[in-house]
């Protein structure tokens, strides 16, 4: 079997057609890092840095959760998928690295991996934007797919 593009129509771009899919139920986990410097342990507390603008990552939760919603408007091929569930966990280490878990979930005709990895991307970028005045040696190192469920195979990194 060749492997092909599924975004590319003969040689211009467009939408996958999923009209004659079946509808499953769909889950992707996806994971973003974000690595914060030395010098803002001080401002952890409780697993929490809290500033002028709010909880850093109570704020980046909300912001990770509105982003995967919003996966469609921005991806130009994205399908808009009707959400069951999307869920964002945010943690830090004692290396200074902040986890971000996103889940996505829905019953539909495509997965839901861009809108999990919207989610974890935004959490992520929210996290850098509220600490940026503090330091800009924050560094987003890696997002990926940790798994997913549902169509036609399943992925588990």
């Amino acid at each position: 079997m060749t492997k092909k593009f599924t975004h590319i129509d003969e040689e211009s771009p467009s939408m996958v057609d999923v009209g004659d899919k079946n509808t499953t139920k769909r889950t992707a986990i996806a994971q973003a890092l974000v690595q914060l410097p030395e010098e803002m342990k001080a401002y952890i507390n409780d697993g929490e840095i809290k500033t002028l603008k709010g909880p850093v990552f109570q704020t980046a939760i909300i912001a990770g959760i509105q982003g995967a919603k919003r996966t469609s408007e921005l991806i130009p091929l994205c399908h808009q998928l009707n959400l069951n569930k999307v869920d964002i966990q945010i943690s830090v280490n004692d290396e200074l690295e902040v986890k971000i878990i996103s889940e996505a979930r829905c019953s539909g005709k495509t997965g839901v991996e861009m809108e999990a990895l919207t989610g974890a991307s935004v959490a992520a970028l929210t996290v850098y934007d509220m600490c940026k005045a503090f330091s800009h040696h924050i560094v987003i190192k890696e997002t990926k797919l940790l798994k997913k469920t549902g169509g036609k195979s399943d992925y588990q990194s």
